[in-house]
């Protein structure tokens, strides 16, 4: 079997699986969040903070709760780094420095999971366990929440309402991520990812020297970085490392497992709004454009574009041996549409077209299928932006889903839109006008790359990297940290602020000039404004980067 028959057999079972859990999974998920009833551990829970699981919040209380929480956790995870060597399971590790615990704490809240240190080597196990773990779980349940409250301003009318921040973070902690969390360990674990408490093991190498083999609670992590899309690794070399990620089933799985809930979501979308074609809708949306980033990445990559992967007849540097050119490609071209950020290769050993592709599918918002939650209400933001945009040609108020997208709605989607290209093209443009644009082994337009692709990560909450560059500097940790925090609140303030004002309208019955929202046209509509918005913004930048690099 060919490397490029195994690729396209690895793609299309990964697509068959998807397509067959979208359904049942989605409905769990829908509900997860809709149901009024409340288990006694929950019950439990909400006595213990002092919530009223009956009391709804509107937009402006919901957007607090959740700064509020972040708040308090990034507080919490920086606190409990600085004082690691004085905690259990520490392993003898040094406090982590002040800009490395702030940006770290950043990171991990706001569902980025960017790391500028070696996990191995930096962070004990119970920080690891009870500090990053725990905001994998949580910080994904913001996500998703967030999203479901977007979803009820579409579904409500006349209300200011929008549900309850606690209830949501609790219900989707423990009925979604936490149950398909240790079923997927205990896969992982089957399939050979390591899960102990060891502080590491020594062992004699090939020439005769000593090494010491790190163990660690590798799977119970490894599982809800992908599953929550977080992608912050136990190890340095995240899950190319064969104790992350041995074998390729295992690689599929990890696949599988960070585009489930980002896939899934479309069906709550239409179930939560009583039209089950408005949810197929968007996920046909992002459907395309991970299929066409998935295509076109794997065809630069196995082209081996550049004179040394033509003369050796694959582009394998930067790459495991053991999951090939085609496999890395899928796995990079999954990981930078979502935000989850987890590598089983070097990006930056990629093409230079290969390695323009990780980065225009997170400047696409990283909506096909995006975070979890995040790629939900980030596509129904462009959904807005289209209607909007069709509303202009025909000469009518735009509607979606029965809600007037006036300049008020508008406005909110512009601004959530705004915010993570400037912050992209300011922070690259900082990082050179301030002599920090120094990289280890690169100048010119991979340089540039290599820049541009750090903030793009930062801003889109993704975390991964191209590498390159020495990031675990004040400067760096500050200033990446800025991007990850702005990057994922304030597009949320203004997802929220258009939930509540779509809910607090009247429906709109639909007459003639009404746009059909599930039909092809709107969902090629969708995919083309996606791509247009996305050239027009980035485009320079990437034609003096990658572009010029592979020309």
């Amino acid at each position: 079997m060919t490397m490029t028959t195994a690729g396209v057999i690895f793609v299309l079972t990964l697509v068959a699986a998807l397509v067959a859990a979208y359904k049942p999974f989605g409905d769990y998920m829908f509900r997860a969040v809709s149901g009024t009833k409340q288990s006694r551990v929950e019950r439990g829970i909400f006595r213990l903070v002092g919530v009223n699981p009956a009391a709804e919040q509107t937009w402006g209380v919901y957007a607090r709760s959740v700064l509020a929480f972040s708040a308090v956790s990034i507080l919490f995870l920086y606190l409990f780094q600085r004082v690691q060597n004085h905690l259990w399971l520490s392993l003898g590790f040094d406090p982590v420095v002040p800009h490395g615990a702030w940006n770290t704490a950043v990171s991990f809240v706001s569902n980025t999971n960017w790391q500028s240190y070696s996990g191995e080597s930096t962070m004990g196990h119970l920080v690891q366990m009870a500090g990053l773990g725990v905001q994998n779980f949580v910080s994904a349940a913001v996500g998703i929440a967030v999203a479901v409250a977007l979803v009820r301003g579409f579904a409500r009318s006349r209300t200011g309402q929008l549900g309850n921040f606690w209830v949501d973070l609790t219900r989707i902690t423990l009925r979604i991520l936490l149950p398909i969390a240790v079923l997927g360990a205990i896969a992982l674990m089957i399939g050979g990812v390591v899960q102990n408490l060891s502080a590491g093991t020594d062992v004699t190498t090939l020439t005769g020297g000593t090494q010491t083999i790190t163990g660690g609670p590798v799977a119970s992590q490894e599982v809800i970085k992908e599953l929550g899309t977080n992608g912050g690794g136990f190890y340095n070399v995240n899950s190319a490392h064969p104790f992350e990620n041995p074998t390729t089933w295992t690689n599929w799985l990890e696949i599988f497992l960070l585009l489930l809930i980002p896939f899934s979501l479309p069906r709550v979308f239409g179930r939560m709004v009583g039209q089950n074609r408005q949810g197929y809708a968007i996920a046909a949306v992002m459907g395309i454009l991970a299929f066409a980033s998935v295509v076109i990445t794997n065809v630069f990559e196995l082209a081996g574009h550049g004179t040394v992967p033509q003369a050796v007849g694959a582009a394998m540097e930067g790459k495991e041996v053991r999951f090939d050119v085609s496999n890395s490609a899928t796995f990079a071209a999954a990981t930078t549409l979502t935000s989850t950020g987890s590598v089983n290769s070097f990006h930056d050993s990629f093409t230079s077209l290969g390695g323009m592709m990780t980065m225009v599918n997170m400047m696409l918002g990283e909506v096909a299928p995006g975070g979890t939650g995040s790629g939900l209400y980030g596509l129904l933001i462009l959904a807005v932006i289209t209607v909007f945009v069709a509303g202009l040609m025909v000469g009518r108020t735009p509607e979606y889903l029965g809600k007037k997208i006036g300049s008020r709605e508008i406005k909110f989607a512009s601004l959530y839109f705004l915010i993570t290209p400037i912050l992209v093209l300011v922070g690259t443009a900082a990082a050179f006008a301030t002599g920090n644009n120094s990289t280890a082994l690169n100048v010119g337009p991979h340089g540039l790359s290599e820049v541009l692709y750090a903030f793009t990560s930062a801003s889109n909450n993704n975390g991964s990297a191209f590498g390159g560059i020495t990031v675990n500097t004040t400067w760096w940790d500050t200033a990446l940290g800025l991007c990850m925090l702005f990057g994922r609140f304030l597009p949320i303030i203004f997802v929220l602020a258009l939930a509540g004002s779509l809910a607090r309208q009247a429906p709109t019955p639909a007459s003639e000039g009404t746009l059909p929202t599930h039909r092809p046209l709107f969902i090629g509509m969708v995919v083309g404004v996606t791509v247009v918005l996305v050239a027009l913004t980035f485009l320079p930048a990437l034609a003096l980067g990658p572009l010029a690099e592979g020309l």
